[in-house]
């Protein structure tokens, strides 16, 4: 049975976030005797550039690993003095996190011998079953307080950097002028997008349609038959329809008019009527989105299902719109092939799309599926 993709996700967050933590905790021991000489030497005036040159290097490495393993992004341009002061806190949160995982050492060690004695020799208090139960239970208790203390100290690795290492007034607006300069130009690209794609499906659907329709209205006046050219009056009628059905779709893909009068939930419903692949809906909203975001989630869910028909093979689609703390999320799950990949010529669109409106957008689509496309969108 394979392991569903947010398990796979969580799995992978918890090894590397694991990693990051036993990283620090042995960076820690050397922090700790910086701290501890540099201090001391910090008193000389001769050797105190130097002292916090080098606490500098040593915050650097530190702030390197939270950004590789815990995605915490702090400043670049914080001084040496504020690195020093970084180090003392740090070293002493690091010397914790070695010390839990020594305790986990030692836990895996006494478990192991109880397994051996166990399966080869005698149990601890072999004939005593509360002894037996009690050691159990000691064992799984430990394992929990040692999570949880692993799970405190990455919180406190983060927020010490976010308080010493946190980027300045400077390094903020620097970041915000990037990412407007990122989204402006998303926003371009997106909305060039658009128009090829709408230039697109007028020229293959609605104009062709209209062309075939002239030439059977152009055949019907010049015939003398009157029942041919009722014939052809019928065949015009049946392609004016198909014409009038085409421009619909397009209208349709460009804007559902169902989103402005009803909302999210009813212009999901009707994607999901209109779908060839059975659609499975859930929308949990208490509080009606704005125009701005119903519209960004309703076209992410629009086009990652039109690319799971078109290339997925698939036979179920999952959509979920919900609530994510102050923003709105939304999960199109399929069943199908798998291999989707965010660079791709439809989820491109969707990237830029979501970055747009500062929203986080992910593929995870490993090859045989499941492939889970998501976005989340900030309501502020």
């Amino acid at each position: 049975m394979p392991v569903p993709a947010a398990i796979r996700r969580y799995l992978r967050k918890a090894l590397r976030g694991t990693l990051g933590l036993a990283i620090g905790a042995m960076t820690a021991f050397a922090e700790f005797f910086y701290v501890l000489f540099g201090g001391l030497a910090l008193l000389i005036p001769a050797v105190r550039e130097p002292v916090l040159a080098g606490a500098h290097v040593l915050s650097e490495m530190e702030r390197r690993r939270l950004e590789k393993y815990f995605g915490e992004a702090n400043a670049l341009d914080y001084p040496d003095s504020r690195a020093m002061a970084y180090l003392v806190p740090r070293c002493v949160v690091g010397l914790f996190g070695a010390g839990i995982f020594l305790l986990l050492g030692y836990g895996v060690v006494i478990g192991t011998y109880v397994a051996y004695q166990k399966a080869f020799g005698d149990w601890p208090g072999e004939g005593d079953v509360s002894d037996q139960i009690a050691t159990v239970l000691l064992g799984v208790l430990l394992l929990f307080l040692s999570v949880q203390g692993l799970l405190g100290i990455a919180t406190l690795e983060r927020k010490l950097a976010r308080r010493f290492l946190g980027p300045s007034t400077q390094e903020t607006l620097r970041r915000r002028v990037s990412e407007l300069s990122t989204s402006r130009a998303e926003v371009v690209e997106a909305v060039n997008g658009e128009r090829r794609r709408i230039e697109r499906d007028l020229h293959d659907g609605v104009q062709q349609r209209l062309v075939a329709l002239g030439m059977l209205l152009g055949r019907a006046r010049r015939t003398s038959d009157p029942d041919h050219a009722s014939d052809l009056l019928r065949q015009a009628h049946e392609e004016s329809q198909r014409a009038l059905e085409d421009l619909r779709e397009v209208s349709w893909r460009v804007y559902p008019i169902a989103l402005d009068s009803d909302g999210l939930h009813p212009a999901l419903e009707a994607l999901a009527e209109r779908s060839g692949v059975p659609v499975h809906l859930r929308v949990d909203l208490p509080e009606r989105p704005s125009a701005a975001i119903e519209t960004v989630v309703y076209f992410v869910a629009s086009e990652a299902v039109t690319n799971t028909i078109k290339h997925a093979a698939a036979t179920r689609i999952d959509i979920e719109a919900e609530r994510a703390g102050d923003g709105v999320r939304v999960r199109i799950t399929d069943d199908g092939a798998g291999g989707a990949r965010a660079s791709g010529g439809g989820l491109s669109g969707l990237a830029r799309r979501v970055a747009a409106a500062d929203g986080e957008f992910t593929v995870d689509s490993p090859p045989g599926g499941p492939t889970v496309v998501t976005a989340v969108l900030p309501c502020g």
